[in-house]
């Protein structure tokens, strides 16, 4: 009888019993070794290493998976904790009985210790990093100084930073989000400090000194910057004016802003300590100009009140020079900071104009506003406009009295 003819064992068998430290690249056909983002590739490996994604695109797609999902994280715990005090994020806001006013802080004890932690007015002065939620060290600069931030990768964040969380990119409104943009809103009227080294308060800065033009005045330094937060009717009936003159004049098409908007400086009446020292609070008397601007925006009625007189006749004066408007600001206690306002304007189609003209009570027909321009009767420019809407204050600049 035949003895039964034996077959070789097959390769894949002969494999299965090798140890597999001797083939450590070899992928097992698990799901465990699949890439993290498509789920369909084997993992990269590099030989030593076994990456978690297939490869280069699958790693920068899972990075931006992963960073919508950190924003969204964010938007998230800042709606629920956006009744919070934002120092010890625990207590919730204090909001004022007679006014009612929502405030940014549980009491007076977190709003000290905000006021008293901050180097140049808004970042906290030691050795943590400025960034909100990081606590990792400051680094220290070429010259040894220890800075405001963990990294230059930080540093940069805060000069663009949300002016509201402080920890998202800001878009064009200089808020990251719709939430923080509420978050904001639902402080006003308000103002938030703005960092020294944020790209708005160097753009502020920048235009204060670059338009100051009084020869016989040296340009002080600027020492604070606010952005000023108006109510959400203030600003509606302010765009609605801005959409209609754009209608008229089509300035967009033209390469200019909607409705020729542009930034002028106003110098005016202070009675208080707004601005000074990190002081967000209004004083709520009735005849400090500089709140009541803050609050409530320009009002034509207190035209007549202030002054029986103007070059062009009875509107709203800005100018594109800083050192004018420093004519106008004055204190009324003593300080070592003076106080004037960057605005938002609506110019419109400007009538051109370089003689007093002081019955007028509106621009000349076609026209939006008044351009008072240098030469006849003024040293420096003037802008003038004759309606409430035409007009925001934007920015509260302090500097050097």
């Amino acid at each position: 009888m035949t003895a039964p003819l034996t077959l070789p064992t097959p390769p894949q068998l002969i494999f299965s019993n090798v140890p597999s430290l001797l083939f450590p690249s070899l992928p097992q056909p698990t799901a465990t070794n699949l890439c993290e983002h498509c789920k369909a590739k084997p993992k990269h490996v590099d030989g030593i290493v076994v990456h978690k994604y297939c490869c280069k695109t699958c790693a920068l797609n899972a990075s931006i998976v992963n960073a919508n999902q950190a924003a969204n994280s964010n938007a998230s715990s800042q709606s629920s904790s956006s009744s919070l005090c934002t120092v010890c994020n625990l207590k919730p806001r204090h909001v004022d009985a007679s006014t009612g006013k929502v405030h940014i802080y549980c009491g007076k004890r977190c709003a000290s210790k905000a006021h008293h932690s901050t180097g140049s007015g808004s970042h906290p002065a030691g050795s943590i990093c400025a960034i909100p939620g990081c606590n990792k060290a400051v680094f220290k600069d070429s010259n040894g100084t220890p800075t405001k931030f963990c990294s230059k990768t930080h540093k940069k964040v805060a000069s663009e930073a949300c002016l509201m969380c402080r920890k998202a990119a800001k878009q064009s409104n200089n808020f990251c989000s719709r939430q923080c943009t509420a978050n904001a809103q639902a402080l006003s009227p308000a103002i938030l400090e703005v960092p020294e080294e944020h790209v708005v308060f160097k753009s502020v800065s920048e235009q204060f000194k670059s338009s100051w033009r009084h020869p016989n005045k040296k340009c002080p330094e600027v020492k604070h910057v606010y952005k000023i937060i108006s109510t959400k009717a203030s600003v509606d009936q302010y765009e609605a004016y801005r959409d209609a003159v754009e209608a008229r004049g089509n300035f967009a098409k033209h390469g200019r802003s909607a409705g020729n908007e542009n930034r002028r400086w106003h110098g005016t009446r202070r009675e208080c300590t707004l601005g000074e020292k990190g002081s967000t609070q209004f004083c709520g008397s009735s005849s400090c100009s500089l709140c009541n601007i803050v609050k409530t925006s320009f009002d034509l009625a207190f035209f007549g009140k202030k002054t029986s007189w103007g070059r062009f006749g009875a509107g709203i004066y800005t100018s594109s020079t800083s050192s004018k408007a420093d004519d106008y600001s004055n204190n009324v206690n003593q300080s070592s900071l003076k106080a004037v306002l960057l605005n938002k304007v609506i110019v419109g189609k400007g009538a051109k104009l370089t003689h007093d003209d002081p019955n007028r009570s509106g621009p000349p027909a076609g026209h939006d506003s008044v351009l008072g321009e240098k030469g006849g009767n003024l040293n420096y420019d003037e802008l003038v406009v004759y309606t409430n809407d035409a007009i925001r204050p934007s920015y509260l600049v302090m500097f050097d009295n």
